[in-house]
C-alpha cells in the first residue's frame, strides 16, 4: 500500500500547511501586529499600550499580550520592589526578528490608504 506523506509543518503541537499560515497564526489578528509595532522602539507599560490603542478592550489586550508572551515574541517584566506594582512589556530577541515584517505591513497600509484616496478622487 502506498503511504501518503504529510507535508504539514508542526509547530508547538499544531500543524500548518505552510510557513505563511504558521506566521499568520502567531502574529495574525487585529491587535498582535499593532502591539508589536508599538513595542519596536521602546518598553511600554500596560496602560501606555492601552492608551496607544484606545479601541482595544482590556480583556483583548491582556489576552493578546499573553499570547505574544507565550510565543516568545514579547517579555513581561514585573517590578515589585515598591508599590504600586509596575509591569513593562518589550520585544524579545525573537520578537525583534519581526521588525522588518511589521514595518512592511505598516508601509503597505500607507500604500493602501494612498491607493484608496486616489480611487476616491
Amino acid at each position: 500500500m502506498n503511504e501518503i506523506k504529510s507535508n504539514m509543518l508542526n509547530y508547538r503541537g499544531k500543524e500548518f500547511p505552510c510557513c505563511t499560515s504558521l506566521t499568520m497564526s502567531i502574529i495574525g489578528g487585529k491587535w498582535k501586529t499593532v502591539i508589536l509595532f508599538h513595542l519596536i522602539d521602546k518598553k511600554l507599560r500596560y496602560n501606555e499600550l492601552r492608551k496607544s490603542m484606545p479601541t482595544v478592550t482590556e480583556r483583548t489586550l491582556s489576552l493578546q499580550l499573553k499570547a505574544l508572551e507565550e510565543d516568545g515574541l514579547i517579555k513581561r517584566k514585573v517590578y515589585t520592589s515598591k508599590p504600586p506594582l509596575k509591569v513593562e512589556y518589550s520585544l524579545t530577541d525573537f520578537g525583534n526578528t519581526l521588525i522588518p515584517i511589521v514595518h512592511s505591513i505598516a508601509q503597505w497600509g500607507d500604500s493602501a490608504l494612498a491607493h484608496y484616496a486616489k480611487q476616491q478622487s
